[in-house]
């Protein structure tokens, strides 16, 4: 089995050999009788040195207490070669920090916690070997030797450190720990408000507290297809930006919800388009995050009006036609085949024409406005516009004929191309035959 890291050799118990190890021992024996008062030093230390602690919130006096004894106990048997009154010397610092961690202190803080136990564990030690230097206690004469007291100390920190190092690694495992459950339920609150979920108080409570945003503001849903070419999800390019959003795969594609500032929903759409690379469909905004299940209906309609790798961003209400027509795929060809069937059959014109008729229908079907814009003559467009008319038996003049080509023009794309549109089966948002 793979040893810990983490995790040093075990130590033999019992006391070192040589004078070194017997005055450890002597050490050890001495304070382990005076504890109850080691631990009351070291926690009103810890309080005087750290206001963190001294608030009594979030580790109270008795929480301070019980872990510092326990913690000098482990450090004094270990450091003097004694056996272990609880079998596993480091039992002790990873509970600490493990417990701190889920108690959400700052690591640097119980760190320096650590660092005053030892400061004033060796003070109580160079307290006894000064009482007792000179009388039959003291242990051999190494026991008043300043070059062997700082040995002494030397061996403390080095307890001390190693002590630390193992209640460090605890602790970050722990936030390891705690920072993936808080993602599993990030994802799965997220998830509550796309499956419509949101409409349950307390679902709709929880996700803006998981997610860390209120649940009332400005906000939209965006779903974006998983194209090769993009990256995997727009969160940087926003993150950039200032705004937030979290996205989560669904189905194929990026789901995300995004908070928005007044004015941003134009940024959006450009930064969509020309920042990410995605083929994107965007809700219009709402007010309440109880409403993300049905903006992401809307989302996903405004998606599969785009052609699968097209890079385009679109607004749901930008393409209310195109949604329609997409829905309903046998109105859309009748569409095409009544109102631009002619045109369609006519193959050496068609391009022209249709790209005419969409310049002229764009500017208010005007002929001198859609001429400046083609760089033609203005007869040259009426022209066009006359042959579209007796191409398809329909007089250019009516409103509802105008319509109808605009319709159709819409329409094309979206017939007969099912396989490259970003569109997938069983969208929930697809209206029914």
């Amino acid at each position: 089995m793979a040893q810990n890291p983490g995790a040093r050799a075990p130590r033999t118990e019992g006391p070192r050999p040589g004078d070194d190890g017997e005055l450890r021992g002597a050490l050890a024996r001495a304070l382990l009788p005076r504890i109850d008062e080691l631990t009351r030093r070291v926690v009103d230390d810890i309080h005087a040195h750290s206001g963190t602690y001294a608030s009594g919130s979030p580790v109270s006096r008795d929480d301070l207490g019980e872990i510092c004894r326990v913690n000098l106990l482990r450090a004094l048997e270990d450091f003097g070669g004694l056996p272990s009154g609880a079998g596993d010397f480091e039992h002790a610092a990873r509970e600490t920090g493990r417990r701190r961690a889920e108690q959400g202190v700052a690591l640097d803080t119980v760190l320096q916690a650590y660092r005053r136990g030892g400061r004033v564990m060796w003070q109580m030690m160079a307290e006894h070997l000064r009482a007792t230097r000179g009388t039959p206690r003291a242990v051999g004469p190494v026991a008043g030797d300043p070059d062997t007291e700082l040995d002494m100390a030397g061996a403390v920190w080095e307890t001390i450190d190693r002590y630390s190092l193992v209640m460090a690694e605890s602790y970050r495992l722990t936030q390891l720990e705690m920072q993936g459950r808080q993602e599993t339920r990030r994802v799965a609150l997220f998830e509550a408000l796309l499956d419509g979920r949101g409409d349950d108080p307390a679902v709709a409570a929880a996700a803006a507290a998981a997610l860390g945003v209120p649940l009332h503001d400005r906000y939209a849903v965006v779903v974006a297809a998983q194209d090769p070419a993009a990256p995997p999800n727009p969160a940087p390019v926003l993150d950039d930006h200032g705004i937030w959003s979290f996205w989560r795969p669904r189905s194929g594609r990026y789901a995300g919800i995004v908070r928005l500032a007044a004015g941003e929903s134009g940024v959006l759409l450009d930064l969509l388009r020309h920042r990410t690379g995605a083929t994107a469909g965007v809700s219009p905004e709402f007010d309440r995050l109880a409403q993300a299940g049905r903006a992401l209906r809307l989302a996903e309609q405004a998606l599969r009006t785009l052609r699968a790798g097209s890079g385009e961003a679109a607004a749901f209400d930008d393409r209310l036609a195109e949604v329609l027509l997409v829905g309903r795929p046998e109105i859309a060809e009748r569409l095409v085949t009544t109102r631009l069937g002619g045109v369609l059959d006519a193959s050496a014109e068609r391009e022209v024409l249709l790209g005419t008729l969409r310049v002229w229908l764009d500017s208010g079907c005007s002929a001198a406005r859609a001429a400046e814009l083609l760089y033609c003559h203005r007869n040259t467009v009426l022209n066009r516009i006359g042959r579209i008319a007796e191409l398809t038996g329909c007089s250019a003049e009516s409103g509802e004929v105008r319509l109808g080509w605009a319709l159709a023009l819409r329409a094309l794309p979206l017939i007969g191309a099912d396989d490259e549109r970003a569109a997938v089966d069983g969208d929930p948002g697809r209206a029914g035959p």
